[in-house]
């Protein structure tokens, strides 16, 4: 349009052509805006996300160090300090994400940044830049990068499981200049910040806090599974008093055998000794064989040696066993927890002490002997049953005892889609080929769930109610209507327990399908 004379017409054309093109740009520059502001809270959410989850991970780890000690404590040592690392450029990225916010208002109405209007950077601009380069705060942020880096590495220090992760955080916050696409080198923040519109430097800075929640997540994972294999070292095992019964007449044999937390025929210490004498060891077990003393509590001591490259690892041990005189009392326990549960078979081991199980009778409404000491319970109607219990000694006396157990219904259900929890992502083709499902969570029984019906909704479309557990027709339809970063509600979802004819468990918690 610019070659050779031209006419005044055709230099109106293309003037014309021109201001067409420009508008087209500037139509093109608000959906731009507006994607980097919806990224922005895509990060955003996801940040606040990670905060809660690596806070749950470091609680997690912490009570593993206070409760195991060992390599785990180690771990949390090292996994506070990279806590208090990250916080600190956390806050500090947030905190120029609030500079490049100064004179930006939140839309009242929607709640919303105006994104299409923060199409100018001069906050970072002023800030950051200088006729002479970077300014004083430029300076302060690569230093500011640079630090996090160096703390890091003294935190993670020489380890090579971490290594990996140091890599990360070099590689995603190297701050050398970068080459554009003519392969001229640019001072790393001209390159990234300089001349861009807020809301993409907004959208930037919220993906460098995305990035530093996920190497302190990454951190906390490698030390728990570094601490879980170190724990199973010689030197981290916990001997173990096992003796045949738990209570012994007086001038009773007293038997059993000291083992280690996980036993293992492989496992062969090298000496073992028993209230200071040698003693035997069969199978990597420490047999144990002695008279009972007097009534009242007595104790088990002594010390395994290993050898482990090359050098002894000495384990103590101590346990405990009372001499009664007779039983007074049965034990009845539930093998996984303090209720019964209905709807579902609860094991349960239930004893006299001092009496062999073959001469302990046990009866209550639901329950049934499955073995020698073992019984399942399956409670009806009501909210406690009773167990009694009686225990024929050796010589002929019956001693008889019981016991009331709080009867509880099925804890609610969380639902999924494909077998996961929360909020799914994925696309939409997914979703319509899911099966809605449910499990319970922290449920120590084996049980089967049924989804029977649920209710889809998708904001700003009608509610679809489904019978069965997969998307009908209707909802198909609702989902051609929705669109990438829509979130699909699955709610109202009605869970049947397999074998329980048509008994509905408590509501079942809901589950979402973000479309990606």
């Amino acid at each position: 349009m610019a070659g050779g004379k031209q006419t005044p017409r055709q230099k109106m054309i293309n003037l014309m052509y021109l201001v067409f093109i420009a508008m087209l740009a500037l139509n093109m520059s608000k959906e731009v805006l507006s994607a980097f502001g919806l990224m922005n809270e895509k990060f955003e959410a996801s940040n606040t996300s990670a905060v809660q989850t690596n806070a749950q991970m470091l609680s997690g780890l912490d009570a593993k160090a206070s409760e195991a000690g060992g390599e785990f404590t180690t771990a949390a040592v090292t996994a506070h300090k990279v806590e208090t690392i990250t916080k600190s450029f956390y806050a500090y990225i947030g905190a120029i994400k609030t500079e490049v916010l100064v004179g930006t208002k939140v839309n009242p109405e929607t709640g919303k940044l105006p994104y299409e209007a923060m199409d100018k950077g001069d906050n970072l601009d002023h800030a950051w830049f200088s006729p002479s380069g970077y300014s004083a705060k430029g300076k302060e942020v690569l230093s500011t990068i640079e630090k996090y880096k160096l703390d890091m590495k003294a935190a993670l220090g020489d380890n090579k499981k971490l290594s990996p992760i140091l890599a990360e955080v070099n590689a995603k916050f190297d701050i050398s200049d970068v080459k554009n696409k003519d392969g001229i080198l640019i001072p790393y923040l001209d390159y990234h910040y300089k001349g861009f519109p807020a809301v993409a430097s907004l959208a930037k800075l919220s993906a460098w806090q995305n990035d530093v929640e996920k190497v302190e997540v990454d951190v906390y994972n490698t030390l728990l599974g570094k601490a879980a294999v170190a724990a199973a070292s010689y030197s981290n095992y916990e001997a173990i008093v096992v003796l045949d019964k738990n209570a012994y007449f007086q001038g009773e044999p007293v038997t059993g055998k000291v083992v280690l937390g996980r036993y293992d025929a492989n496992t062969k210490p090298t000496s073992f000794t028993l209230n200071g004498k040698p003693g035997n060891i069969v199978a990597g077990q420490a047999v144990v064989s002695m008279t009972a003393g007097s009534v009242g509590e007595q104790t088990l001591n002594g010390q395994f040696n290993f050898l482990e490259d090359g050098k002894n690892i000495p384990l103590k041990f101590q346990g405990k066993y009372v001499v009664v005189p007779r039983p007074n009392s049965a034990t009845i326990s539930a093998d996984k927890m303090n209720v019964v549960y209905r709807g579902v078979q609860n094991p349960m081991t239930i004893s006299f002490a001092g009496i062999s199980d073959n001469q302990v009778n046990a009866s209550a409404p639901g329950l049934s002997k499955v073995g020698n000491g073992k019984y399942v319970m399956t409670p009806g109607s009501g909210t406690e049953v009773v167990i009694n219990v009686s225990g024929k000694m050796n010589d002929g006396k019956v001693a008889s005892d019981r016991k009331v157990f709080r009867i509880k219904g099925i804890p609610g259900p969380t639902g999924t889609i494909r077998g996961e929890t929360g909020i799914v992502k994925g696309p939409k083709s997914n979703l319509e080929i899911s099966t809605i499902g449910a499990k319970l969570e922290d449920f120590d029984f084996e049980v089967g769930l049924d989804v029977v019906g649920f209710n889809l909704k998708v904001s700003g479309q009608a509610t679809v109610v489904v019978s069965g557990n997969r998307l009908n027709a209707q909802c198909k339809a609702v989902l051609a209507r929705a669109g990438r970063g829509d979130q699909v509600t699955i709610s109202e979802i009605k869970t049947k327990l397999v074998g329980a004819g048509s008994y509905l468990l408590p509501r079942t918690a809901p589950v979402i399908f973000e479309i990606q």
